[in-house]
């Protein structure tokens, strides 16, 4: 883990009047005019862009809620409970939900940190290849965070410059979610051509030419133009940047994070500094005490369900390197039956501090992506079996059966994902981009407790007040 490195000292540039998109006082003119001067300045700036993902209303804690619990893979401890992740599980949500605030909160503060990037970089002085690397950097991370929030809430305000006063910071209104992913693809598109293939030393971590075409090929799938999706996958696949690693266990150890895998991540590093990551101190058992986490507080969040459990085939390597179904008590040396996750293990240095990063793309997903999009464009082809089954052969599983009508590879496939990246914040939206989400899980809760509404969540009630003309309530939610 490189980035972080910076991380920490450059995430205060952007703390100041960061309190909520919408509700901004206007930007110092004097800091404005002796700050971003040159590439120093830029490097800080675009820096702190990346630090912006860590926050709990991004990847630190809001994004696995919305990905994961929200899903048949994980649920909270407290089912039933009226805590705003157990709304969120139990599909009892309402505008007024905290994770969602904070997520929108949160990651337009992340998309305040490009913008700030992009607007002031042309003027700095500095070098002009350098210069060109870090808008395609500022230009990826917006597009993710586009990507995150027009998934999580259908239309959404499209901003593209800084919010330099409160009567601007009140005016911006939802746009429909066609113009935000045509900016996303725009944005992406720009990113992939002055990107770097890869990087080294202190600049790992930061995004990839690889990790633009990765995401580009997941928002062309996620809208359904099948044949540029399976194009763009394959550029990454023919790049030869990254594999399979040839064991799955390899994949999660703080020690071998950025790997050849890895396509990007979000980077967390423990120390007590404010960049480290809660997962594995979340994802506990709650109630187990020191018994799995050494340090911190068990939060007993983001646990497998018995669907989840039961998804695996028998011989499938990754059930038992993904997934504990309960631990040995370490007072009554008695086992727990509580199921959580193994993927996001390390001593913490406090509570929620430690140095787990959060994969947001890797290669067998990729090859998972292209399997659907060759299968949704052209049908089951060689191509689209060679790809599921090199995943498939790392679980240690036989190759699908040759045959497959469309439909039965488009499920095979959606089994693969769902074990193959469990817990790793893409089952949700995998079902709302097949069109699966309303019928799996009123099949996980065996009762008709999910609609097509349900598809997008809540707008948290504080922007509808601060702007009710631009933005009105999703379908479903008046309530």
């Amino acid at each position: 883990m490189k980035l972080h490195t910076f991380i920490l000292g450059s995430f205060c540039l952007l703390a100041s009047g960061c309190s909520d998109f919408l509700d901004r006082a206007p930007i110092d003119a004097t800091n404005v005019k002796n700050f971003y001067r040159n590439a120093s300045d830029m490097q800080a700036a675009l820096t702190a862009a990346y630090g912006m993902l860590t926050n709990n209303g991004e990847y630190g804690y809001a994004y696995y809620n919305v990905a994961e619990v929200r899903s048949d893979n994980t649920m909270n401890w407290e089912g039933g409970g009226n805590l705003p992740d157990a709304e969120l599980d139990q599909f009892k949500m309402s505008s007024t939900n905290e994770i969602i605030r904070v997520m929108w909160v949160d990651t337009y503060r992340g998309i305040l940190a490009c913008n700030t990037v992009l607007d002031h970089i042309g003027a700095a002085e500095m070098d002009d290849a350098l210069r060109q690397r870090f808008i395609g950097e500022a230009r990826f991370l917006r597009a993710l965070q586009y990507f995150n929030l027009v998934r999580t809430f259908g239309d959404v305000p499209l901003v593209l410059s800084e919010t330099k006063s409160v009567d601007e910071g009140y005016s911006h209104a939802r746009v429909p979610s066609a113009e935000i992913y045509a900016q996303i693809i725009a944005d992406l598109t720009e990113a992939e051509q002055k990107l770097p293939v890869s990087y080294t030393g202190n600049d790992i971590g930061r995004a990839t030419r690889g990790a633009a075409k990765a995401l580009l090929g997941k928002v062309y799938l996620t809208i359904k133009d099948f044949t540029k999706a399976k194009d763009k996958l394959q550029e990454v696949i023919g790049q030869g940047t990254y594999r399979l690693l040839d064991d799955y266990a390899a994949l999660w150890p703080v020690a071998n994070a950025n790997n050849q895998e890895s396509i990007f991540e979000v980077q967390f590093k423990k120390g007590g500094t404010g960049t480290g990551s809660s997962f594995y101190s979340n994802f506990a058992p709650r109630n187990s005490g020191s018994s799995v986490i050494k340090v911190g507080f068990a939060g007993g969040r983001n646990n497998p369900t018995t669907d989840m459990i039961a998804a695996y085939e028998k011989g499938d390597i990754r059930k038992g390197l993904s997934l504990s179904e309960g631990y040995t008590d370490n007072v009554t040396g008695k086992y727990v039956a509580d199921p959580y996750t193994l993927k996001y293990q390390d001593t913490p240095f406090t509570d929620g501090d430690a140095d787990n990063n959060w994969m947001v793309l890797r290669y067998a997903d990729v090859l998972l992506m292209y399997a659907e999009a060759v299968n949704e464009a052209t049908g089951p082809s060689t191509e689209a079996y060679d790809a599921i089954n090199a995943v498939r052969k790392r679980a240690k599983l036989a190759p699908l059966p040759a045959g497959l009508s469309k439909a039965a590879f488009a499920l095979a496939v959606e089994h693969e994902r769902q074990v193959e990246l469990a817990f790793e914040g893409h089952r949700w939206f995998d079902l709302v981009r097949t069109g699966r989400a309303v019928t799996v899980m009123n099949q996980h809760f065996k009762s008709t407790v999910v609609q097509d509404f349900n598809a997008v969540f809540p707008i948290p009630q504080t922007q509808i007040d601060i702007n009710p003309a631009g933005i009105k309530q999703n379908p479903g939610y008046n309530f």
